[in-house]
């Protein structure tokens, strides 16, 4: 069963960094170099100069060693597990907050007591595993879902004493926060909590494997084998906020397919009339995805304009039903194209209307219910099928070894 661990974090000290706003950053995946460029020109601190040195993995070694040194970062007096509390207005203007723990989690080979909810895309590791072997440190948490109800409340509400929680605000107007729990009968009770069932990798799948990967170099490096290694401690853990799978504490969002490129007078539309029931709609942006919910479809936009997909009655099946498998499916009948995700509904709208692509498709978010059903299947999403928002910030607690 997973087992989540105190440590002694590595924090920016208020002191010398100033505001936390400046110095932290969204993970390294979702950054843009336009958004790197811009974060190192917030601050000398600012944590992407670590999180995404641009190959410069000595350099980001040695900031991270110069940092401790000069007490930018500070350690954590005794090990600690971390209550995170995010704020967050959600797209129907509900004031909504995610609450969890970042921990140690103990790494163990995927299929048991951690489980993957869907399939990844290729991406090289190789920089994720260059960052660890240089620098002996998680920048940043993987997210990961329990399925065991009492987790929130077994972190608590954040503590009311000024300056006891450390706050970021990111740039869409989240509010982030981080404090220490406090002693061995929280970190217990918390404990309990995420060992009594498999845990889900929300976010970070590919940081979980790089991980498991150092790891067994690190164990070989010794010479001693992966599968007998048992020490819980520096490499053979992986830093990872936990939180709840409900409704209450967790916003999804789908992630929508681009097409383009797709060879002259192509008929784009022909793999969803097989399976779909096709109707023209009006609506736009925002409300094409409220369309979508309310009649149970996808929705398509062309240069023609847009349309609901609705499967057809006696039409198959998808496994638990997902839209992002039923729209792959219809796809991977097209000759060969260009694919590309996005879960901003302007930017993939965009790509329709103003780079010439042949398509966007709408996907509905996946519900907790699909998620957990999955995963406990023993089976995966296809890939990019959820978007888990807000993003954590990196660099609010760094784990070293």
């Amino acid at each position: 069963m997973p087992q989540l661990l105190p440590f002694a974090g590595l924090r920016p000290n208020p002191s010398i960094v100033g505001a936390l706003d400046g110095v932290v950053c969204p993970p390294y995946d979702v950054i843009t170099e336009d958004q790197r460029l811009q974060l190192l020109g917030r601050s000398p601190y600012n944590v992407v100069r670590v999180e995404l040195p641009a190959g410069q993995y000595g350099q980001a070694a040695e900031l991270l060693t110069t940092w401790k040194a000069a007490g930018v970062l500070t350690r954590e007096q005794a090990p600690a597990l971390y209550g995170y509390r995010m704020a967050y207005s959600a797209p129907d203007g509900q004031h909504r907050e995610t609450v969890g723990v970042i921990g140690a989690l103990v790494l163990e080979q995927p299929g048991h007591g951690i489980l993957p909810h869907e399939h990844t895309t290729p991406r090289a590791k190789g920089d994720r595993l260059e960052l660890l072997r240089a620098t002996h440190a998680n920048t940043s948490p993987i997210w990961c879902l329990c399925t065991e109800p009492g987790l929130t409340e077994a972190v608590g509400p954040p503590p009311s004493q000024p300056g006891a929680v450390a706050t970021a605000v990111d740039d869409d107007g989240n509010s982030h926060g981080i404090w220490p729990l406090p002693g061995p009968a929280t970190h217990a009770a918390v404990a309990t909590v995420v060992a009594a069932r498999p845990l889900l990798i929300a976010d970070g799948h590919h940081r979980y494997e790089t991980a498991l990967s150092y790891w067994a170099e690190c164990c070989r490096s010794g010479g001693q084998d992966p599968a007998d290694a048992v020490a819980p401690t520096g490499a053979a853990a992986v830093m990872a906020l936990v939180v709840e799978l409900s409704e209450r504490d967790v916003q999804i969002f789908g992630i929508h397919r681009v097409v383009s490129a797709l060879p002259a007078g192509t008929d784009f539309l022909a793999v969803f009339r097989d399976g779909f029931e096709l109707t023209p709609s009006h609506a736009d942006g925002r409300a094409l995805l409220d369309e979508m919910a309310r009649q149970g479809a996808v929705g398509i936009v062309t240069p023609r304009g847009a349309l609901l997909a609705k499967p057809c009655a006696g039409a198959p099946s998808a496994r638990y039903e997902l839209d992002s498998s039923r729209v792959d499916a219809a796809l991977a009948k097209l000759p060969p194209h260009q694919l590309s995700y996005e879960h901003d509904v302007g930017a993939a709208l965009a790509g329709v209307r103003s780079t010439g692509a042949d398509a966007a498709i709408f996907c509905r978010p996946a519900r907790v219910a699909q998620i957990a059903a999955t995963a406990y299947g023993g089976e995966k999403m296809p890939p990019k099928t959820t978007f888990f928002w807000p993003k954590l910030r990196t660099g609010m607690v760094l784990r070293d070894w």
